[in-house]
């Protein structure tokens, strides 16, 4: 994820992708540039309806692609992607991949994100990316390895004779590192069918990868739940030369 999944539990006030951006938001101008620099004057408005367009353009393009490549490889999802936008403010940058109370796919974008990205392709790898992991079942995958965890640990709590407090705490330490034990491996898998997605629908995953160069980079931390960034970006030129080699 960027940088993280939520559970459908988390989530609050998702709201339709549509011209979102540009509620309650008042035309604010800045202070006129020094000579020579044009284009400093643009508003806070305009800067919003620019953003806009291009989420909305992406999403329309992207959609389409995951919806047709999530009916190719299964008849047991629920491809129909419902991409939104989270308005709760004072939020980190951060995309992610939920299902509804009915399993329908939602990717949704904060604010912070939407701001962030410097440029279509960019956003397109990241839906790309979130897009990816509903294909491959990696929800459904990280709650099982939780529950394994969860399993694990609290049988050896209950073995070693500890009160019930205690099994719950091993309950839920448990959960933590399951959840963790495989994330590094979904997270290169989405990567790369992300890089698929980007490509059909038509933006530059190369380009939109250099998202990885902006961001903090995990390492290689013992049951960090990211890769290092440096493995992300290896997996999207492999991809990327793979998929040129035979197109």
């Amino acid at each position: 994820m960027f940088p993280c999944r939520e559970s459908p539990t988390l989530m609050r006030r998702l709201l339709p992708a549509l011209l979102l951006l540009l509620a309650a938001c008042e035309a604010v101008p800045v202070a006129a540039p020094p000579p020579g620099e044009p284009g400093r004057t643009e508003s806070v408005q305009s800067r919003a309806e620019r953003a806009t367009r291009q989420f909305v353009e992406v999403a329309s393009a992207v959609e389409p692609v995951a919806e047709r490549e999530c009916r190719r490889v299964t008849e047991e999802l629920n491809c129909d992607y419902l991409i939104v936008v989270d308005d709760r403010p004072g939020q980190e940058a951060n995309a992610f991949q939920t299902l509804d109370d009915q399993g329908r796919p939602i990717i949704a974008f904060n604010l912070a994100l939407i701001a962030s990205v410097e440029n279509a392709d960019e956003l397109a790898f990241v839906m790309g990316h979130e897009s990816a992991h509903h294909i491959l079942g990696h929800l459904a995958k990280v709650e099982e390895d939780a529950a394994i965890g969860a399993i694990i640990f609290s049988g050896l709590a209950q073995i070693s004779g500890a009160d019930a407090a205690s099994v719950r705490s091993a309950e839920e330490f448990g959960a933590s590192v399951g959840a963790r034990s495989f994330s590094k491996e979904y997270e290169l898998e989405a990567d790369q069918l992300g890089t698929l997605l980007t490509l059909e629908a038509g933006y530059d995953p190369l380009r939109g990868a250099e998202f990885f160069l902006r961001i903090p980079d995990p390492g290689d931390r013992f049951l960090g739940s990211h890769p290092p960034n440096a493995a992300r970006l290896a997996v999207v030129r492999r991809t990327v030369s793979a998929y040129r080699s035979v197109n």
